[in-house]
């Protein structure tokens, strides 16, 4: 089928301040034949009344992330694919041509897309420096999917939240393969988002074909209790796949997750070129560390 239907699906919860640039990012997409499913999670602000001036398709669904995203795939896309989004998500503008064309011509079940983490802060900086290590590895998680696919391995576990994404590309890696985009972007001409990611102190033009994450500034706090509330599924999907799990090994590994994963296919060098970002990385990666033991203990 030449131009196959893809359905985006963006889960929403109190993100009017988001979700506008992530629907413009959709709508002027090189690849046309899209349609746009945005799943609610009971908002209290203008987040479902700005999303209807984009589409139709806008439901409401709870109580978590991966019913949302469950209930929007399976019970009300239509697309060959399906990519889902969070509402702080923007596409670079020829993503989803790319991603057709990757799956098409590879015949990928799903693939993983880089994603650059925006922000002008120290912390912003580094949170954007360890994403990039993660770019096709364990502890990266697919987004752009066949829906037969994702539907055939049962969607989302739900009883999770956080590891799901782990959990999803361990059951699509059963039935198929897995890709990562890599492809140059070659425009950014529509609409403004060059203008608002060079707001952010970066040069669009050097990252590609991504997926921007448009963050809030890095909040500490904020981000170690978001790292703690995800890991009380940790033991559940440990115990799912089994301590034995080259893929559990890695995920929680003290070496990977501290060295291997930083070091592997010649990422080194970036480790080396940049020693403050990678000082910054470590101190976090320290932190989490010691609030999952303490979680543990």
């Amino acid at each position: 089928m030449k131009n196959p239907l893809v359905s985006v699906i963006i889960t929403t919860r109190n993100e009017e301040k988001n979700i506008e640039n992530c629907l413009k990012s959709v709508i002027c997409q090189t690849y046309k034949n899209i349609e746009i499913i945005v799943v609610d999670n009971n908002s209290k602000d203008k987040t479902k009344e700005i999303s209807k001036k984009y589409t139709k398709k806008v439901f409401n669904k709870g109580p978590e992330r991966s019913a949302q995203r469950n209930y929007g795939i399976i019970k009300k896309a239509k697309g060959k694919f399906v990519i889902f989004l969070d509402a702080d998500m923007i596409l670079s503008p020829s993503i989803i041509e790319k991603c057709v064309e990757k799956m098409e011509t590879g015949k990928y079940s799903a693939l993983h897309i880089p994603e650059i983490v925006l922000g002008k802060g120290f912390f912003s900086s580094v949170r954007r420096f360890e994403r990039s290590f993660y770019n096709g590895t364990v502890i990266d998680g697919v987004r752009f999917l066949v829906r037969e696919d994702f539907v055939k391995v049962g969607g989302f576990d739900e009883t999770m939240s956080g590891p799901e994404d782990w959990d999803l590309d361990k059951r699509i890696k059963q039935i198929g393969k897995i890709g990562l985009l890599k492809e140059k972007e070659e425009n950014f001409n529509e609409w403004k988002l060059k203008d608002l990611v060079i707001k952010k102190g970066l040069k669009p033009e050097k990252y590609g074909c991504v997926i921007y994450h448009n963050e809030s500034e890095f909040n500490l706090k904020k981000y170690l209790s978001k790292k703690r509330y995800y890991s009380k599924s940790f033991d559940k999907y440990i115990k799912k796949w089994g301590e034995k799990d080259e893929d559990i090994k890695k995920q929680f590994g003290i070496y990977y997750r501290f060295l291997g994963v930083f070091i592997e296919r010649g990422k080194w060098k970036k480790l080396i070129a940049h020693p403050v970002l990678t000082f910054g990385m470590y101190y976090l990666r320290i932190l989490v560390g010691i609030n999952f033991l303490k979680r543990k203990l």
